[in-house]
């Protein structure tokens, strides 16, 4: 029963505990840093997601010589290195962060703040097969979560070391942003498939549904590969309100105490 405890499951214990370490962890660097440079805290979090991929890249590996997730995936076509980039869009924010620190970029900051977290916490609560109910320390179950759980921190990084807040103006560029970035993805698909690198290559799933049931509806209102991603938009834009608001309303309240304050 105890032996237990080490078997990784959505919401389980050993989730949960996960979680909490990685959340606290994400507390304690913030903590760290809160009287630190802007060039300081770049630094950091640029490191941060380096250290991520490192990780990333050593997990594939080890993923590629795996036995067991070939046999399970092989009917998915097993391993395939094309397959397994960093630009889904749980992991792309290991690529997106440094960017948007280095340029200084709001609306891809934006994206990391508002996607990236959120792509990495689906992962986490529905893994894909052979990632539920293994032992935590299989290198594969290891390199998985950790990785998901760091793209989650470092996208609330941004937040929390004070390098960004959410603005109402914003969320238009926001969702360009994220069109520009879901298309770019969509042509690579489009690469791999036409050149036979990766057959099946679906990254953000902007080719095919994967049997997702939300996608699968919009298919049906948009038979169109990429184009059925449309309707998200539209919840992808109030999502990123519902999220931005509190952030905007706490400025207004700080600009008009400071305002009564002058007075």
């Amino acid at each position: 029963m105890q032996s237990d405890f080490w078997i990784m499951r959505p919401f389980n214990m050993l989730f949960i505990a996960s979680f909490v370490l990685f959340l606290l962890l994400l507390i304690l660097a913030s903590i760290l840093l809160h009287n630190k440079t802007a060039i300081i805290k770049d630094a950091v979090l640029i490191t941060a997601c380096v250290i991520t991929l490192i990780g990333f890249v050593i997990y594939k590996i080890c993923l590629s010589h795996d036995r067991d997730f070939n046999a399970i995936t092989a009917s998915m076509g097993g391993f395939n290195w094309w397959g397994e980039l960093p630009l889904q869009l749980c992991n792309i924010n290991m690529l997106m962060i440094p960017i948007a620190v280095w340029k200084k970029s709001r609306p891809l900051a934006c994206f990391c703040f508002f996607l990236g977290p959120l792509g990495a916490l689906m992962a986490l609560i529905m893994p894909g097969n052979g990632f539920n109910g293994y032992p935590i320390f299989l290198p594969r179950m290891l390199g998985y979560y950790a990785t998901h759980f760091m793209v989650v921190i470092e996208g609330l990084a941004l937040v929390t070391f004070g390098m960004f807040r959410p603005k109402l103006r914003d969320l238009p560029r926001a969702i360009l942003a994220a069109f520009l970035i879901a298309f770019a993805i969509f042509c690579f698909n489009m690469l791999l498939r036409w050149t036979g690198l990766h057959p099946k290559a679906n990254y953000f799933f902007s080719v095919e549904t994967e049997g997702n049931p939300l996608l699968e509806i919009f298919y049906g209102w948009i038979p169109v590969p990429f184009l059925y991603l449309m309707p998200s938009i539209v919840i992808l834009g109030v999502y990123m309100l519902a999220i931005t608001l509190p952030f905007e309303l706490t400025e207004r309240r700080k600009k008009a105490r400071n305002d009564n304050h002058v007075n």
